[in-house]
């Protein structure tokens, strides 16, 4: 995708300026958990701990909406994307949305 966007959680970019906000971007992927990892994931919590079958999971879900964000504001012609957030809800049962979304900007170094 596009690896030189600047993405914060800061509602700014410290050493840049702001020069035009493109709007809100957001990159949506839905998951669900397979049997296989359904039953890899009860063993696991059979003993406690980390639940790594499901923290992969997440992690590849969060990754995925992040991508498709920074695709959107490409797509928009924007170098940053500010107030970037995520947020997850369950779909129905065993079935997650993961959502990343934020403000597209296009920002300069500030003098």
């Amino acid at each position: 995708m596009i690896n030189e966007t600047m993405v914060t959680t800061n509602v700014e970019l410290n050493g840049y300026k702001i020069i035009e906000t493109l709007g809100i971007v957001r990159g949506i992927t839905v998951r669900s958990r397979s049997i296989a990892g359904n039953l890899a994931g009860g063993v696991q919590s059979l003993f406690g701990g980390k639940l790594s079958i499901y923290v992969d999971l997440c992690e590849k879900a969060r990754e995925e909406a992040f991508q498709h964000m920074l695709q959107h504001a490409a797509e928009r012609g924007a170098n940053a994307i500010i107030a970037m957030r995520y947020d997850a809800n369950e779909v129905m049962q065993g079935i997650t949305e993961v959502l990343a979304y934020g403000t597209a900007v296009r920002a300069e170094k500030s003098n």
